[in-house]
């Protein structure tokens, strides 16, 4: 497999050190090349990942009852960077662009703000461990990958009716009514989010193509 060469391990006897420079200080400039980049990656995927949820609402948003807003196409972003990047990137990538594009959602009027207080901590509780189970399957074949997506999907499916059910029979409606437990039943639309499986593959593709690499670890 082809990937992006790590950076080179700090040497004292490496040509070109810096005259002077210890061991110890050339492995922190390393870390701190290498943190920057984490964080410049986070930045930009969280930013595509946002702006993905919002401009797919704009234009091609297929809107649903509540709890389940709409459809966008934020997820083949995520599963595509799950497989493409380190767990620290994808983790925090999928749980802060998810954030920041359902805030922007409730701000922009297209879900009623009672919503709120249950729809943003739970979509990053849901979204984010999608990462680390994609992730795990990075490597494997394609099929394998397509499980792993489709493994991600589920658990969020679960994670947001749980989550609902409990929120709406001890919080948002009366203890116990039947109603909580029917509003949460619509979670398990999410399940549609498996039709931006083969999407995201095309995705993978198409940036191994183009960068001629497996991974961008």
């Amino acid at each position: 497999m082809n990937s992006f060469k790590e950076q080179p391990k700090a040497n004292s006897n490496l040509k070109g050190s810096v005259p002077g420079q210890t061991p110890n200080s050339q492995v922190t400039a390393v870390r701190n090349v290498s943190d920057a980049l984490r964080l410049a990656q986070i930045t930009s995927f969280s930013a595509l990942i946002a702006a993905g949820t919002v401009l797919s609402t704009l234009f091609l948003g297929i809107p649903l009852p509540p709890p389940l807003t709409v459809v966008t196409i934020a997820p083949a972003l995520y599963f595509a960077i799950s497989v493409l990047y380190p767990r620290i990137v994808s983790f925090w990538s999928t749980a802060i662009g998810s954030a920041i594009g359902l805030g922007m959602l409730f701000a922009l009027g297209f879900i009623p703000p009672v919503f709120a207080p249950i729809f943003i901590p739970g979509i990053v509780w849901a979204r984010s461990p999608e990462a680390l189970i994609i992730y795990n399957f990075r490597k494997k074949s394609t099929r394998w990958v397509a499980f792993g997506m489709a493994l991600a999907t589920i658990y969020e499916t679960f994670a947001f009716f749980f989550s609902d059910w409990f929120f709406y029979s001890y919080g948002f409606l009366p203890r116990g009514s039947e109603a909580a437990l029917s509003l949460a039943l619509l979670d398990l639309g999410t399940l549609v989010d498996l039709v931006w499986i083969p999407v995201a593959l095309v995705l993978v593709k198409a940036v191994r193509k183009a960068f001629n690499v497996q991974f961008f670890d």
